[in-house]
C-alpha cells in the first residue's frame, strides 16, 4: 500500500483508533495521508498536536479517504452509520475494528457493493505486538484483504480467518491478553506469599512469560513438549502441575473462553 496512493480516515479515533494512527506514523506513513474524526473538540486538538494529522468532520473524512476505518464502540455504530452510511462514496474500502459486529451489519448500512473487512485486534498493538484477525465481507476481494494487512502490519501480525470464526478469535485473542495479566497477578501474589518483594516477583514472572512466549514462537515445539522439558520426575514443577489439575484449571480456562465467545455473540445480537 503506497502512502502516495491511499489516505486512511479513522472514524471515531479513540484508544484503538489512536493506536492504529500512531503505528502507521511510526512505520513511516506521512501525517498528510491520515485523517481522524472525533466527537469532542479537545480530543481533536490532542490528536492534531501530538501526531500532526488532520481532524475533519465525518462527511469530509469519508469523501477524501480511500480507506475508512470504523473505530467507534459497537453500541454507537448504528447511530453513526444511519447518518454517515449513505454518504460514503462508492468504491471506498471500509475496515471495521468494532468488536462483535459482522460485515453484514455494515453492508446493510452502506452503499450497495461496498467492500467491508472485519478486524479483531488486541491491546498489544500499543507495543507493535498485536495479533489481528481479518475477514472479508461479501464484496471484499483479495486486494482489499491485502490492503488491510498492509495497514495493520505496523501493529504486529495478521491472520485471515472465515468470518464465522471471528467470535472465537475475539474470545481467544482479543480478550487473551487479559487472561495472561490475570495469571501474572495471581503468580505475583504467590511470590509475595512465599516471601519475595513485589517488584522482584513481578520481574521474575514477566521475564519468565516473555522467555516462554519466545520459545513457543521460535522453537516450533508443541507446548506439551516444552512443558515436559521443565517437568522433572518427582520435582517441583510436577507438584505444581498436579495442583493445577486438581483445581481443574484447564477446564476453567475452557469455560472462560467459551463464556467470552458467547458474550461476543450476545453483543452482536443486541446491535444488529
Amino acid at each position: 500500500m503506497s502512502p502516495e496512493q491511499h489516505t486512511i480516515a479513522v472514524i471515531g479515533a479513540g484508544k484503538m483508533g489512536e493506536t492504529l494512527l500512531s503505528g502507521l506514523l511510526r512505520a513511516g506513513w506521512p501525517a498528510s495521508g491520515l485523517i481522524a474524526t472525533v466527537r469532542r473538540a479537545e480530543r481533536g486538538e490532542y490528536l492534531q498536536t501530538r501526531y500532526g494529522i488532520r481532524v475533519l468532520p465525518n462527511e469530509e473524512a469519508v469523501r477524501e479517504a480511500h480507506v475508512i476505518v470504523i473505530a467507534v464502540k459497537p453500541q454507537d455504530a448504528s447511530t453513526l452509520l444511519a447518518d454517515l452510511g449513505p454518504r460514503v462514496p462508492q468504491g471506498k474500502l471500509v475496515v471495521s475494528i468494532c468488536a462483535g459486529l459482522p460485515t453484514s451489519f455494515f453492508e446493510k448500512r452502506l452503499p450497495e457493493g461496498t467492500p467491508v473487512v472485519r478486524v479483531m485486534s488486541n491491546t498489544p498493538a500499543l507495543v507493535d505486538q498485536a495479533m489481528s484477525a481479518i475477514s472479508a465481507g461479501s464484496h471484499a476481494r483479495a486486494e482489499h484483504l491485502a490492503l488491510t494487512e498492509e495497514m495493520l502490519r505496523p501493529l504486529g501480525k495478521t491472520v485471515r480467518v472465515p468470518e464465522s470464526q471471528q467470535d472465537a478469535v475475539t474470545a481467544l485473542s482479543g480478550s487473551g491478553p487479559a487472561y495472561f495479566y490475570y495469571l501474572v497477578e495471581a503468580m505475583t501474589d504467590a511470590g509475595i506469599l512465599l516471601g519475595l518483594p513485589r517488584q522482584v516477583a513481578h520481574e521474575l514472572i514477566v521475564q519468565a512469560a516473555l522467555g516462554a512466549a519466545v520459545m513457543l514462537r521460535e522453537s516450533g515445539e508443541h507446548p506439551v513438549t516444552l512443558r515436559e522439558a521443565v517437568t522433572s520426575p518427582g520435582g517441583t514443577t510436577i507438584s505444581a502441575i498436579r495442583e493445577l489439575e486438581r483445581h481443574r484449571v484447564r477446564a476453567a480456562v475452557l469455560d472462560a473462553i467459551e463464556a467470552a465467545r458467547d458474550r461476543a455473540r450476545e453483543i452482536a445480537a443486541q446491535v444488529d
